[in-house]
């Protein structure tokens, strides 16, 4: 076998690997949906794909953690976005832009996300879990915010406030898109909630 052959193997390997972790995804977030979070086993979501119990447990610990998925919101690519802004824009635009291009991600993958929140809507005893999950991601962000504003993280308090408020306004934006059926564009729900934080919050 040749090193080309060895890397088309790989990458059809790897291919496989994310479209079966994929597959559990979609099958949980379905599932739940329909049948509510205390009706539907690991068993249930490795049947709906073809796949063992064994297979399951290679890609999550739990069915909560595949009702998660792969955290979209992870610290590395949320931090790549954050780095990605020229260094001369103030740190709330930075920002906006960070969430921005995560919402053009988001975006794309429309179906799975709005089923996601729904499910999330439905079964609150995974909100600690999730919330538990994005802690990793607010530090990552927290401690790119104070390099970009040339601070010390725990000294001033700005790169905590700004990055809760900057992940508070995207969360925010990702309810209303929720609730309006994704009628309107997150991008742009995204842009407003920064336009308001960027105003001081006025009275409406």
């Amino acid at each position: 076998m040749t090193i080309v052959d060895s890397a088309d193997e790989l990458g059809r390997r790897d291919r496989k690997k994310l479209e079966t972790r994929a597959a559990l995804e979609r099958a949980a977030l379905t599932l739940v949906a329909e049948r509510g979070l205390a009706g539907v086993t690991v068993e249930d979501i490795a049947e709906a794909v073809d796949v063992s119990s064994r297979t399951f447990f290679n890609y999550f610990p739990s069915k909560e953690d595949a009702l998660i998925g792969r955290n979209q919101f992870t610290a590395a690519e949320l931090r790549e976005k954050l780095e990605a802004v020229p260094p001369e824009v103030p740190v709330l635009e930075a920002l906006r832009r960070m969430a921005r291009a995560e919402a053009e991600h988001v975006q794309e993958q429309q179906e799975q996300w709005l089923l996601r929140l729904k499910v999330f809507e439905q079964n609150p005893s995974l909100l600690p879990r999730l919330v538990a999950s994005g802690t990793e991601t607010e530090r990552a962000v927290t401690e790119a915010v104070a390099r970009r504003a040339g601070v010390e993280p725990g000294t001033t308090g700005y790169p905590e406030l700004v990055t809760a408020a900057g992940l508070a306004a995207f969360r925010v934006a990702m309810m209303r898109w929720s609730a309006a059926g994704a009628r309107r564009p997150l991008a742009g729900l995204v842009d407003e909630a920064f336009a308001q934080l960027a105003a001081g919050l006025p009275n409406p």
